[in-house]
């Protein structure tokens, strides 16, 4: 299976991938001139040939454009900020399960260090996804939103779902809010779920409240409690599976329906 590179853009036949990506391409891969790799733009795929493979820019030429599977649910993750060697993890799960946006939320429980520190390591963050999102064939690497307390985030997205995943007995099961939306959203018509979890030791009260007034339910993903990256693998897998993951559409159209 070809390797996938994100580039800026394609212009007039061609392509030109730089930075980081360029470096490991040409100096760690060894690429030579007239090797195949694929490349996206966030909106298309193409199939590219090297023509030159310098020290940072690797140039392509472009021999012929993909079909791409586009998600037939669109997911954004709402993330508390938890312990940065667990929360850079479910970044990368994350984007391997196909959010499309991810918002890190400065929670009541997040540790006030870790808030602190959550600007500097941004970065870094989106250097995963971009890292992920290659890995894994991604039509176009997932959004990382800027860090918000839950109450700004919670009032800011707009979504077919809202899901808040909760320990609380009153929390349905995670089985039964999906059903209703699957059945509504059949056929091109993609729906849209946000995704809402917590940090260690939950949500407070106040989170609870301001989430049930900005449209968000409760879901439980079972009786046992669950880490937060745990809770992201376990949560968007289930979202994937109950939609089918993808539909083999030109990404083109899906972009166009976006819009």
């Amino acid at each position: 299976m070809r390797r996938r590179f994100f580039v800026e853009e394609f212009e007039a036949g061609s392509a030109t991938l730089r930075g980081e990506a360029a470096h490991h391409l040409g100096r760690v891969l060894r690429a030579e001139t007239g090797q195949l790799y694929e490349l996206s733009d966030g909106q298309c795929v193409w199939l590219a040939r090297t023509e030159n493979v310098g020290r940072d820019e690797v140039e392509f030429s472009l021999v012929e454009q993909l079909t791409a599977p586009v998600a037939a649910v669109r997911i954004e993750l709402l993330l508390a900020i938890v312990k940065f060697d667990r929360f850079e993890w479910a970044l990368e799960k994350a984007t391997e399960l196909g959010a499309e946006e991810i918002a890190p939320l400065s929670a009541d429980r997040s540790e006030k260090g870790l808030i602190a520190a959550a600007e500097k390591r941004a970065e870094r963050w989106k250097r995963i996804l971009a890292e992920s999102a290659q890995q894994a064939r991604r039509l176009r690497i997932p959004k990382l939103r800027g860090a918000a307390i839950p109450g700004d985030a919670f009032r800011a997205t707009a979504a077919s779902l809202k899901v808040l995943l909760s320990e609380r007995a009153a929390a349905k099961p995670f089985r039964e809010i999906l059903e209703p939306l699957v059945a509504q959203h059949s056929g091109d018509n993609t729906a849209r779920v946000v995704i809402a979890i917590g940090p260690e030791g939950g949500w407070t009260e106040a989170e609870f409240a301001t989430a049930g007034t900005c449209g968000f339910v409760e879901a439980g993903l079972g009786s046992n409690i669950l880490r937060t990256e745990t809770a992201v693998c376990a949560s968007l897998a289930a979202v994937q599976y109950a939609f089918g993951a993808s539909r083999p559409i030109n990404a083109q159209e899906s972009i166009a329906r976006e819009r």
